[in-house]
């Protein structure tokens, strides 16, 4: 068994790996799904590692880098160990390797989110010194189950760049999670549709949607301007222009009780909780 960089690694045998890994999860990715995810995360081969049974990779972590806090940091993009393999520690063995080298690249901290129901992970993290910073809820619902109530309403909603608006922030509840942060989306802008909602001329809302997915990654409203349809205004919206069966809204922070309760309104529950977690390096 041997440890390396998977910086060299072709990009077919990373899905490979990441296929097999995870073959038992619900939820598959193809391999244009995973290079997207990989992309929009931040993903560096060279600060990313494997374990290798000869030329096959039986475990690996694929770690995004960037700011986070206005510290450089790295992120869990996805860790696996093929089923062969697992209970042998790799994981562990691949994370303390990597440590060094992200050291070495500058990396003051490392982020990732786990499942709260996956209880063995999160014992395992703790034991290497991860700190739960947040709870998150995530929430997933078929188109025909959303019960949208149709409100009077003065607004227009027009497609926008969200980076020309710097007001966005302060419509924020909660900071976004590393995937649905701004510097994320700007590593995928392509992919993604930008809406806002005017109240004549100023902004008072928008979202960020990636219609491939069916994946919000933002959705906010002026704190002023709520519980007037502004919302309902953007979540119609998307779901006229989402190329899939269901939507999808990963890492709302627990205690944003606004966002739970107009997504529980429209009848989109959450199916999960996570907890985000960081270790200093």
């Amino acid at each position: 068994m041997e440890i390396r960089s998977l910086e060299n690694i072709d990009p077919e045998i990373l899905f490979y790996a990441f296929q097999r890994a995870f073959a038992e999860y619900e939820m598959q990715l193809d391999k244009s799904e995973l290079l997207a995810m990989l992309k929009r995360r931040g993903f560096r081969r060279d600060l990313s590692f494997g374990a290798f049974d000869g030329d096959d990779i039986v475990s690996f972590t694929f770690n995004g880098i960037g700011d986070f806090d206005e510290v450089l940091t790295a992120y869990d993009t996805g860790t696996g160990t093929l089923k062969n393999y697992q209970g042998q520690g790799l994981a562990t063995s691949v994370f303390n390797y990597s440590i060094p080298y992200l050291k070495k690249a500058g990396v003051h901290n490392y982020l990732l989110e786990v499942l709260q129901h996956n209880k063995s992970a999160v014992s395992v993290y703790k034991k290497i010194g991860f700190t739960v910073v947040r709870e998150f809820f995530y929430f997933r619902q078929k188109i025909e189950a959303i019960t949208l109530l149709a409100k009077s309403s003065n607004f227009n909603i027009k497609p926008i760049d969200i980076f020309e608006y710097t007001e966005i922030e302060t419509f924020w509840d909660f900071k976004p999670s590393w995937q649905n942060s701004i510097e994320s989306i700007r590593r995928s802008f392509d992919n993604f549709i930008c809406t806002g909602v005017f109240s004549e001329d100023k902004l008072i809302g928008y979202c960020v949607f990636e219609p491939g997915s069916g994946d919000i990654i933002q959705l906010a409203v002026n704190k002023e301007h709520r519980r007037k349809g502004a919302g309902t205004l953007l979540l119609q919206h998307i779901i006229e222009t989402r190329q899939t069966d269901a939507i999808k809204i990963i890492n709302t922070d627990i205690n944003c009780e606004s966002m739970t309760a107009f997504l529980k309104s429209v009848n989109i529950e959450p199916v999960g909780k996570q907890y985000e977690m960081i270790k200093r390096l």
